[in-house]
């Protein structure tokens, strides 16, 4: 089910309370010669329409479509970008929103590297200040070891690479250019680095890995895999209380959760 798909009266009949929100949060970004830029946004809601129907008790809400993708440059054209303090607050937002609707219980579903700091500085800030919703993120490409393992196979610091081309061919193989997908291998140029780059001077046309390689029948894989992994979490998060009850008088009130600095 997706929020997106209801009307005010049907989202209005549902029991939201007892259902858990997954979230896709992508990008906007130059995915290489081969690949669209929406690429991280079309797995990310992918993966939770997947997940969705593995769950009944879920609802997938609206995508993120820009993220924080700063790390692209504008030397590859196609890149929009938020910066990190911006993604935090957007992602926040809707998790007020999403509570003021009555579904206090969020899985992020992050389809791009760059977005990781963002979500991890809104998770933190609403368990601390708002410790009556739950939040939590999975990243598909490291959602369990052996799905990290195949996905970094052809380098640490991957895009558009064997794995995430895979996915692609499985999920919207009409965007994917076949013949520009062949010769578009570019190595890993990460190795024993000490600063950041942006990608201009890390890659000669927006690759990092070997999309070569990539099948359809690999993507297929990786994709149930994640899928899975992301079901599973959904049904474990329906129910999950924390281990130990929250001590009397300790609600914080130390910073405004709104998004102010």
């Amino acid at each position: 089910m997706r929020w997106g798909e209801c009307t005010s009266t049907q989202l209005g009949r549902l029991e939201l309370e007892d259902r858990i929100g997954l979230v896709p949060v992508g990008a906007t970004e130059q995915h290489g010669p081969h690949l669209p830029t929406d690429t991280d946004t079309r797995l990310a809601q992918a993966i939770c329409d997947g997940a969705a129907a593995r769950c009944d008790a879920t609802i997938v809400l609206p995508a993120v479509s820009v993220g924080c993708s700063l790390g692209h440059g504008t030397a590859f054209p196609g890149t929009l970008s938020l910066f990190p303090e911006e993604l935090t607050r957007l992602l926040i937002r809707i998790a007020e929103w999403s509570a003021l609707n009555g579904l206090t219980r969020l899985i992020f579903v992050n389809g791009h590297m760059g977005n990781v700091a963002a979500l991890g500085a809104a998770t933190d800030r609403m368990r601390f200040c708002r410790p009556d919703l739950r939040s939590a993120w999975v990243d598909w490409w490291n959602a369990s070891p052996a799905i990290a393992a195949e996905v970094l196979a052809d380098g640490e610091d991957i895009h558009a690479n064997r794995a995430e081309t895979s996915l692609a061919l499985h999920v919207f193989p009409e965007l994917v250019d076949l013949s520009a997908m062949s010769g578009a291998d570019d190595p890993d140029r990460t190795d024993g680095l000490t600063f950041r780059y942006t990608a201009e001077v890390l890659s000669s046309n927006g690759v990092t890995g070997c999309p070569s390689q990539a099948t359809a029948a690999l993507g297929g894989r990786l994709f149930e895999a994640i899928v899975d992994v992301v079901a599973t979490k959904a049904r474990d998060g329906i129910t999950e209380k924390p281990p130990l009850p929250r001590p009397h008088g300790r609600t914080p009130e130390l910073i405004e959760f709104s998004g102010g600095s």
